[in-house]
């Protein structure tokens, strides 16, 4: 093998070794949403304050940053989770 093939080759092998395939997207996973938290989302960035006034499914739980929780899973329980600064964080069924 003559070096001007040499060179040929190892160019080749260089820019197939450069294609490689794109990672496709993935899927959005659809969340089940049996505790209805999606209905709640607007109270996110809220202060806990505002929690009073309203009404829950019974077993609802309002989570703080220091508080412990079962580790049960539930998909029909809803949980409200506030931080330090004492605004809503998320809401979510587990």
């Amino acid at each position: 093998m003559n070096a001007r093939t040499l060179v040929l080759v190892l160019t080749a092998a260089a820019a197939l070794a450069a294609c490689e395939p794109i990672p496709a997207e993935p899927l959005p996973v659809e969340v089940p949403d049996d505790c209805r938290a999606s209905a709640y989302q607007g109270l996110v960035g809220q202060p806990i304050s505002v929690l009073a006034a309203m009404t829950f499914p019974i077993g609802t739980r309002q989570i703080g940053p220091d508080d412990s929780v079962t580790a049960d899973f539930r998909p029909d329980r809803l949980n409200i989770e506030y931080g330090r600064t004492g605004r809503i964080e998320k809401i979510s069924c587990f």
